[in-house]
């Protein structure tokens, strides 16, 4: 067994889209809709992976979710080497996005940090 995808609410779909293109390096399908029901989404994957994440959105669906609920608590994308943490961790610090947990070694065995997407979900930084 494996988790085939990840999904997440957003309120902007195309702002999540892009950061994950260029920070992640994944690539993305063509935008589904649902005409019917004003839903629309993307899957994100990683070239010759099996592991996605997909964004979601859908005019008056997050409103009326328990608590507007949208997002996850978080998720973690490995990047194969502490030196990759730290980079990515700055290079995202530079660009403006929030870091919420500096690099570091973890009790549990993980190097990793965390940063906030553009809409403010966690993603550990792992190796």
């Amino acid at each position: 067994m494996r988790i085939e995808h990840l999904a997440i609410w957003a309120d902007n779909i195309e702002l999540l889209r892009n950061f994950y293109m260029k920070y992640f390096d994944m690539q993305s399908n063509e935008m589904y809709t649902n005409e019917k029901k004003g839903f629309h989404s993307y899957f994100l994957s990683w070239k010759g992976k099996n592991s996605r994440i997909e964004i979601m959105s859908q005019a008056g669906k997050i409103e009326s979710l328990p608590n507007k609920m949208k997002g996850l608590a978080h998720f973690a994308i490995a990047l194969g080497s502490e030196e990759r943490v730290l980079q990515l961790t700055e290079q995202l610090r530079e660009d403006g996005y929030k870091v919420f947990s500096e690099p570091r070694h973890t009790g549990d065995g993980y190097f990793e940090s965390v940063i906030g997407d553009p809409e403010g979900n966690y993603v550990e930084l792992t190796v």
